[in-house]
């Protein structure tokens, strides 16, 4: 792989997300923004604040949480200063944290509240009854190809291309080649085993690590949650919390199976993704050139979909993801319904191998079936 000797200063990548926050400030909701850590959420709110006078509440510190936990409005007054604007930082970890907001919006109304959270654990069950319909909520990922190529120019990120499959797409990642390896062992030690381990309350470290091992070696394939039960010593059901606990992390997603019509659809399957390839070959270990890799099959699928993901989130596109399989062996990597059309995607790192696309499913679905290989990648990761 080719490092690049210049520095992409990633702080200041224009995020797709700026825009669609633009038309909702001083509109008497507050904003929230989650996301996995370091992905350049409180970059994005300081950017908007940065020329006002606004009071920062960092919910990583103590005092700050004992400060906002439960306080009533009059202690709230106090507390805000008369300050315009309000910037909590890591929410997720002040108690009663969607009651304090809820009085804020409700009682300070020429106050805009930002709100930004690392993970969903309790974010969402904490803010969903107290701020219905008094927030807007969006999404943040790592950087994604489409701000990628925008930055740096189309070029410079094909050149990038291979690189970005083994180091995947975090800000700092990016922004210091030559240090992807130690960037990623402290993000994925820092973040993945003290954040979810300490927010979701898992009493067995150690079956979380097999897992995420298991499921980092199983990209591209379907899971099965007996098998894995099987493998790591514990229930099923321990088996689909933990997974279910590491979406809520934004570590990984899950795609469902596809079934309406055909016989022998796989009716309950999963399969299961990364949301940054950086992050999966930390997890095992496999951070070499990819001309020497055997999962470079599993790489590319990884990386397609995910920022596939990121894209439909950002648009609002309403795709629905699917795979497709049959107890034959048929196979779709990735199908996507919007407004009940369907498109059937194959993927092939290699322009020159022969990808076939189930005529069994585009017969029966009318559905168009589309190629994506490492020629015309870009149609399929800039929506």
């Amino acid at each position: 792989m080719n490092q690049s000797s210049f520095c992409y200063i990633c702080s200041m990548i224009q995020r797709t997300l700026r825009d669609r926050i633009a038309g909702k400030v001083n509109r008497g909701k507050a904003i929230m923004i989650i996301g996995p850590r370091q992905v350049g959420k409180t970059t994005l709110i300081k950017n908007y604040i940065e020329d006002l006078d606004y009071v920062f509440f960092d919910g990583d510190d103590p005092v700050t949480r004992s400060v906002l936990d439960t306080p009533h409005t009059e202690q709230l007054r106090d507390i805000l200063g008369g300050k315009k604007v309000i910037f909590i930082d890591e929410a997720q970890r002040i108690n009663n944290i969607g009651l304090t907001m809820k009085i804020i919006v409700d009682q300070f109304k020429d106050v805009q509240l930002w709100i930004s959270g690392s993970s969903s654990f309790s974010l969402f069950n904490e803010l969903n009854e107290p701020l219905t319909g008094r927030k807007w909520e969006y999404e943040m990922f790592p950087i994604s190809w489409e701000e990628y190529e925008n930055d740096i120019g189309f070029l410079n990120a094909e050149r990038q291309l291979e690189n970005r499959l083994v180091y995947g797409m975090y800000p700092d990642v990016i922004n210091n080649p030559g240090e992807e390896v130690e960037i990623l062992r402290n993000l994925v030690n820092s973040y993945l085993y003290r954040d979810i381990l300490s927010h979701a309350g898992i009493k067995k470290p150690d079956v979380l690590d097999k897992l995420v091992r298991a499921l980092a070696l199983q990209v591209g394939s379907e899971v099965n949650y007996n098998e894995l039960s099987k493998l790591i010593g514990v229930d099923r059901n321990t088996v689909e919390r933990y997974i279910s606990i590491l979406e809520k992390g934004y570590v990984v997603f899950r795609l469902p199976s596809y079934n309406r019509n055909v016989r022998n659809e796989i009716k309950k399957g999963r399969k299961v993704y990364f949301y940054d390839n950086g992050v999966r070959n930390m997890i095992i270990g496999a951070v070499g050139n990819i001309n020497t890799r055997k999962d470079i099959g599993a790489l590319w699928e990884n990386f397609l979909i995910s920022e596939r993901i990121k894209q439909n989130s950002y648009k609002l596109t309403l795709a629905k993801p699917y795979f497709w399989r049959t107890t034959q062996q048929q196979e779709i990597d990735y199908v996507e319904d919007i407004g009940n059309t369907l498109k059937a995607y194959e993927f092939k790192w290699n322009p020159k191998r022969k990808a076939r696309i189930s005529k069994t499913f585009t017969k029966e679905y009318d559905a168009e079936g589309i190629v994506v290989n490492r020629d015309n990648f870009r149609d399929f990761v800039v929506v």
